[in-house]
């Protein structure tokens, strides 16, 4: 029961996505869904209340916010983060996408392979910061935290 049974992006002040923003969300949510590790640890002797959690994701006031329910909509709580360890690391990946894209159109395989790599590195040094901000407020693993920091960019980007 520890995992994310369901998603939801707080759209409110978004710009409109590009298709391939969209797609991006699309896809991270549903391998977020298919398989992902999402637990809340215990704090100060209080009960942890069991999974499956419903997620909220949202940008309020500068703030990353999570917003976790039960199953059945009773609503857990929430935390913020500061999105200031994310910015660099989400400027530099959509740099690095931007760069993937463009070399798909017109490099040979090679070329796209190492940029390719670069991606992945920063991504994961995303799932990590992730992990990192989360600790003693959730506990995800590293695959969960890379699908969630996909998530956080679509959001960055808004």
């Amino acid at each position: 029961m520890t995992r994310i049974c369901h998603i939801e992006i707080d759209e409110s002040g978004l710009a409109a996505p590009t298709a391939a923003i969209e797609q991006e969300r699309r896809v991270a949510i549903f391998d977020l869904l298919e398989d992902n590790s999402f637990s809340l640890p215990a704090r100060e002797g209080r009960e942890v209340p069991p999974g499956p959690y419903r997620l909220g994701l949202a940008i309020r006031e500068g703030r990353l916010v999570f917003s976790l329910a039960s199953e059945d909509l009773q609503k857990i709580g929430e935390f913020h983060l500061s999105l200031g360890p994310f910015r660099q690391v989400v400027k530099d990946y959509f740099q690095i996408c931007e760069s993937y894209f463009d070399a798909v159109k017109r490099l040979p395989p090679s070329q796209i392979e190492a940029i390719d790599m670069a991606r992945r590195g920063i991504h994961n040094e995303g799932a990590r910061t992730l992990q990192e901000r989360l600790e003693g407020k959730a506990e995800v693993d590293i695959d969960t935290a890379r699908r969630l920091f996909t998530l956080i960019c679509v959001l960055h980007w808004g």
